[in-house]
């Protein structure tokens, strides 16, 4: 008797790190950089959960309710800039801090900004440095939650 397997969506929350510094949303087609990035994140104490794609991320962003996102830019169904534009579309997720995990060429740096991205990690990148990003993204978000100014600098 052959096996059949029958691919639903699951989701692929993370142990709840008590804590946690935020929670991440990574969201990346490849799985060994969306564990990659998972495991840098809980080390330094933030709640992740991943998603394979942009359409999975829109079904879970709501349930999830991210403090920051990661977004490779080239995946199936949805790609990291359409993803962009319709979180910034929604009054929900407007306002939910998003950086690219890519290659960062000229055309996706200009194309995310236009989009609405606030960061840019290139791929490869160094855990450290991915840690500082998503620590900014977050540390500013919690700023504006607050009723500072934001700013865009390095925080």
């Amino acid at each position: 008797m052959a096996k059949t397997r029958t691919r639903k969506l699951r989701r692929t929350y993370s142990r709840v790190v008590s804590g946690a510094s935020g929670r991440v949303l990574v969201v990346d087609d490849n799985k060994v950089i969306r564990q990659l990035i998972k495991v840098n994140l809980e080390l330094e104490g933030f709640e992740v959960v991943t998603a394979n794609d942009g359409a999975e991320c829109l079904d879970v962003v709501h349930r999830v309710r991210p403090d920051v996102i990661t977004l490779d830019v080239v995946m199936p169904r949805l790609d990291g800039f359409g993803t962009a534009a319709q979180l910034r579309a929604d009054p929900r997720t407007q306002h939910v801090p998003v950086a690219i995990v890519s290659a960062c060429t000229q055309h996706e740096v200009e194309a995310g900004i236009e989009a609405g991205v606030d960061a840019f990690l290139a791929k490869p990148f160094e855990p450290a440095e991915l840690v500082r990003v998503v620590r900014r993204l977050v540390e500013r978000k919690d700023r504006e939650r607050k009723g500072a100014p934001a700013g865009r600098g390095r925080g």
